[in-house]
């Protein structure tokens, strides 16, 4: 849920698992286990009201009791990463009839798994139509209908917005009362997780 009592103290951080073995003479040997990260976030409440005609602070408790804590994932719009303009996600090969949704940061390409509502799918700068053309999968897999798969050196891409999934990294969530209706939330932490 989006509320106002969010501090401006977020943080973000990309996690990948790396196996490093040193030897005696200081080389090293590299083992990447990842090749895309996980998305780890922290935010802050600074004001969470209780109050019947506000009811932040039991809309966030439902939230976290609904999810069970850590046990079910949901769907986050991070507000500086959730949409792209004419995003490249493939070239047409003649042959090839799934492509995979992606996203740049800073030349890193990365899937998108959730898309927020119905993208624009443009082949050769041309729109396509979803049903007709082709159909989107539960994790962002763009499968072209028969006759409709891309000829060599067709450009694909996609405009429209999209969630990451997460899920919240503990079972227990501390909210503090520091004056009559009014609640804070030092910390809640969630990562995202890979379909």
């Amino acid at each position: 849920p989006n509320l106002l009592g969010l501090e401006w103290n977020v943080k973000k951080t990309p996690l990948f698992r790396t196996r490093i073995q040193s030897s005696v003479s200081g080389k090293e040997l590299r083992s990447s286990f990842m090749a895309y990260p996980l998305w780890k976030y922290r935010l802050s409440y600074a004001v969470l009201r209780s109050a019947a005609e506000y009811a932040e602070l039991q809309t966030l408790i439902g939230f976290f009791l609904s999810r069970r804590g850590s046990f079910d994932s949901f769907l986050y719009t991070d507000p500086d990463d959730n949409s792209v303009t004419d995003q490249s996600f493939g070239t047409g090969d003649g042959t090839t009839a799934s492509f995979q949704l992606v996203r740049t940061l800073g030349g890193f390409a990365e899937p998108v798994q959730n898309t927020n509502g119905a993208p624009t799918i443009k082949v050769a700068g041309v729109t396509k139509t979803a049903g007709t053309h082709y159909n989107i999968g539960s994790t962002g897999i763009v499968t072209w209908t028969t006759g409709n798969i891309p000829t060599a050196g067709q450009a694909l891409t996609f405009t429209g917005s999209y969630y990451i999934r997460v899920r919240f990294l503990q079972d227990e969530a501390e909210f503090n009362q520091f004056l009559y209706q009014l609640f804070d939330l030092k910390k809640l932490e969630f990562q995202s997780v890979k379909l």
